[in-house]
């Protein structure tokens, strides 16, 4: 494989659908095997610390909530990095849009190409880790959504007939369950 690819589940999974892009990576962590040179990265509210992850990477899918679409609740789009930032969820003056992080690893020389599919949200409840039901619906969409953007750059991602370690003690800290091997 030519490029290097990096998926970033992007979000906050205590605050209902703000962490649909977390969600994301999960299962894709836990249901496919990925050539090498992919990677799959619960990024979650790292902001410009997700800059060192772009370093020898080519191609960049960020998965991430959106709001302010006009589309309903669980809608699955694909965006540019410039057409995200309006619809990215931002909870501070502190936070930093995805471009942002973009335009800061340019100024270090890192280019990266980067593609974006965004989740329309219906709730951003605080402390409350479960996807509403229209998001948790679209989660499959979205799944599709980063193979299809994969397939596209020559990467076929494998169905797992076991799940991953990472998302097994990713998914048993989020439901509280027991954790893998206890």
């Amino acid at each position: 494989m030519a490029k290097r690819i990096l998926i970033l589940g992007i979000g906050n999974p205590l605050m209902t659908d703000e962490g649909v892009g977390v969600r994301v990576a999960e299962i894709l962590m836990s249901s496919f095997d990925f050539p090498d040179g992919v990677d799959v990265v619960d990024a979650g509210t790292m902001g410009l610390g997700m800059l060192n992850l772009f370093r020898g990477v080519d191609v960049i899918i960020v998965v991430d909530a959106i709001e302010g679409t006009g589309h309903p609740p669980g809608t699955v789009l694909r965006l540019s990095p410039d057409d995200l930032a309006p619809n990215q969820i931002m909870h501070s003056l502190h936070d930093v849009r995805f471009v942002d992080v973009l335009q800061a690893a340019e100024l270090t020389g890192i280019r990266p190409e980067a593609e974006c599919i965004g989740i329309q949200v219906d709730s951003m409840e605080q402390w409350v880790t479960e996807l509403t039901p229209d998001v948790e619906a679209a989660l499959p969409t979205a799944v599709d959504a980063v193979l299809t953007v994969l397939g596209e750059y020559g990467v076929t991602a494998l169905p797992r007939t076991k799940g991953g370690d990472d998302a097994a003690i990713i998914e048993a800290i989020r439901t509280k369950n027991d954790m893998p091997g206890a």
